[in-house]
């Protein structure tokens, strides 16, 4: 079974220790043309606690958003659990599978990837990307974490600016969060 790549956008989440950070283009692409510069694919919810970026349509992603934090109020904030039970309603509810998004979401300490397939996602590297220039921003991240000193914010521009430059779908308007975990680990 692949996954599907939604065209117009990449999201990169990067977690390194007591960091993590999310970025996502602002490119908006109808068909063969770039209809926005400046759209926001990242965004905080639940008090400011979570850090949410998605790549497809934007009213399925913005539905799904809603839904999360939904389930997050339910589950007194849990991301694990409200991402477990968005997946499950996701590809069973009749409506939501026809939603054509996918989302990363990521806390303190957890980072998810989610899909209308049930995926729920928590990479073993830290590094978690979709949309179209995923590849690019995911793998410029591996190497730059692996091979230099830059900070993980560091690591997100510099990849995000390579996953810009080789995607088309993608551009260098980019939204960045960040949270670090105050709890020494």
């Amino acid at each position: 079974m692949s996954m599907e790549i939604f065209h117009g956008t990449t999201i990169l989440a990067l977690r390194v220790k007591d960091t993590v950070v999310v970025a996502g283009d602002g490119q908006v692409t109808l068909g063969t043309i770039v209809t926005k510069h400046k759209a926001k694919k990242v965004r905080r919810i639940y008090n400011d606690k979570i850090i949410t970026g998605f790549a497809g349509a934007t009213a399925d992603a913005l539905t799904l958003s809603e839904k999360l934090e939904e389930k997050l109020e339910r589950y007194n904030g849990s991301l694990t659990r409200a991402c477990v039970e968005l997946a499950r309603d996701w590809r069973t509810d009749k409506y939501l599978r026809r939603l054509e998004a996918m989302m990363i979401a990521a806390d303190s300490e957890k980072t998810y990837l989610l899909s209308g397939n049930g995926d729920v996602i928590e990479p073993d590297d830290g590094v978690i990307s979709i949309g179209s220039g995923s590849i690019s921003a995911q793998s410029a991240a591996i190497a730059l974490l692996e091979n230099t000193k830059l900070t993980p914010r560091q690591i997100v521009e510099k990849s995000m600016k390579i996953a810009g430059d080789l995607c088309i779908y993608t551009n260098h308007h980019v939204t960045i969060e960040e949270i670090r975990n105050e709890t020494p680990i």
